[in-house]
């Protein structure tokens, strides 16, 4: 077999061995690795532009410095052209996040002899997918049943942990599980075996979605979303092009876009009407209603959810992420009486759902959920003139371990507004406000894409 050929722009060791150039990949500012791949390793603007399909005077406007011009330079977010340039300019897939590339595979293979398992799973990450690929080569072939059980027992693993696990844990665990699931789609195995391995990619996705929107990655969140539903519509998988839908209403929601999330519900209620993701579309309706002063819109809402999730059987795993339980339901009628101004029923809903977040040990179970109801009870406490009682639920949502960024942001800065309103001169509310700022500027932080 030949050796793969490089392309005009690919990047040499010493340049892709560099911590700025490094950086810029992990974050996809392909201008600024456009930049440094002429400063570094002398590669023109004119062979990148052949590379990667641009024309050289895109490849220039993208490569300037943002303190040159005005406003930002132009990036590159499509999936499919982030995948171009990093095939034309031959970076390892590794380094942006990205599973390894068809031509890395077609290297490995020309240089190496048989691969060493232990290898393969360093490479891959320890934990739930070694499993899986063990039971992989102990049968030879490319894939089978055992391989695919499980990995959707790894999967189902880490969307029942997501209420509690750390954050930067899980995000881990599930970029490994990608790239294992990813690399096995590149190998000989039957259509259904290939439609198995497409689902079980498109829940990773999900997944990933939902822990990157959670650490403040907007973007990178958002690329995940959308090859979730690609490859729901690519499978013809319903459940999860409902799923990808609701967590573009969840996103919407956290940053008041009410018709795009109304467009959203509706998307989603259209391709899957089955599973219990309707019941999360129809709160997400609830709650922006809620937001919008329609109180009769919210009322209809909630009654279509409830009715939903009472047609349904009680879940052998609630903490399930992508499975809606009755006790969750608190959690939403929480949030949209709040935000119709009905404390005391905010309220009494709020100290539910601390009380099912907490486990028989004292442990919060669901630290996520937990921290948005103090939030509510904060909210009440202010509407009622206890700033003390106030602040300190909103203080104690805030130190929660386990955090939706945009979501207790959202709650937060409510209870942020009632504070402001109402006490304007106290201290301890310019404090927390102040803490609400510094949180919400971590939260726009760069972050790694995947």
């Amino acid at each position: 077999m030949a050796e793969v050929a490089p392309t005009p722009a690919a990047l040499p060791p010493h340049v892709l061995e560099r911590a700025d150039v490094r950086s810029a990949i992990a974050n996809h500012d392909f201008g600024e690795v456009f930049r440094l791949a002429r400063l570094h390793g002398k590669i023109s603007y004119a062979k990148i532009a052949e590379a990667v399909g641009y024309k050289r005077e895109h490849i220039g406007k993208m490569a300037k410095d943002e303190t040159e011009g005005k406003g930002f330079r132009p990036r590159i977010t499509q999936y499919r052209k982030i995948l171009e340039v990093v095939d034309g300019l031959r970076i390892p897939g590794h380094l942006a996040g990205l599973s390894p590339r068809p031509w890395e595979l077609e290297r490995r293979a020309n240089t190496s002899q048989t691969e060493d398992p232990s290898t393969l799973l360093a490479e891959g990450g320890a934990g739930l997918w070694d499993i899986a690929e063990l039971l992989r080569r102990t049968e030879m072939s490319s894939i089978n049943s055992a391989a695919l059980e499980s990995i959707e027992q790894g999967i189902d693993q880490l969307a029942r942990a997501y209420p509690y696990a750390n954050a930067d844990h899980l995000h881990q665990r599930t970029r490994n599980g990608l790239q294992y699931v990813t690399k096995q789609l590149e190998s000989r195995m039957t259509l259904r075996q290939h439609r198995e391995l497409l689902i079980n990619a498109g829940w990773l996705f999900l997944l990933n979605a939902c822990v990157q929107y959670d650490r403040g990655q907007r973007e990178a969140a958002n690329l995940s979303k959308a090859a979730a539903l690609r490859i729901g519509d690519e499978a013809g998988h319903g459940e999860i092009k409902a799923w990808a839908w609701e967590i573009e209403a969840w996103f919407a929601l956290t940053q008041s876009r009410w018709s795009d999330m109304l467009t959203a519900v509706e998307a989603g209620h259209v391709a899957d009407q089955t599973h219990s993701v309707g019941v999360q579309l129809y709160a997400h309706k609830a709650r922006a209603a809620a937001r919008m002063g329609d109180a009769r819109l919210v009322r209809d809402s909630l009654d279509a959810g409830r009715a939903r999730l009472d047609r349904l059987a009680r879940p052998d795993h609630p903490e399930h992420h992508f499975i809606i339980d009755p006790d969750k339901w608190d959690f939403y009628e929480m949030d949209a009486y709040r935000l119709l101004g009905d404390d005391e029923r905010a309220a009494v809903h709020a100290r539910s759902v601390i009380q099912i977040s907490t486990g028989p040990d004292g442990t919060e179970i669901s630290p996520m959920r937990a921290a948005e109801a103090r939030l509510t009870l904060g909210v009440a406490a202010a509407r009622t003139g206890e700033i003390e009682e106030a602040i300190g639920m909103g203080t104690a949502a805030l130190a929660a371990d386990r955090k939706s960024l945009p979501s207790l942001l959202l709650v937060a800065n409510e209870l942020d507004n009632e504070l402001r309103a109402r006490f304007p001169h106290e201290a301890s509310t310019r404090d927390f406000h102040e803490r609400i700022l510094t949180i919400t500027r971590g939260a726009s932080t760069p972050e790694l894409p995947f």
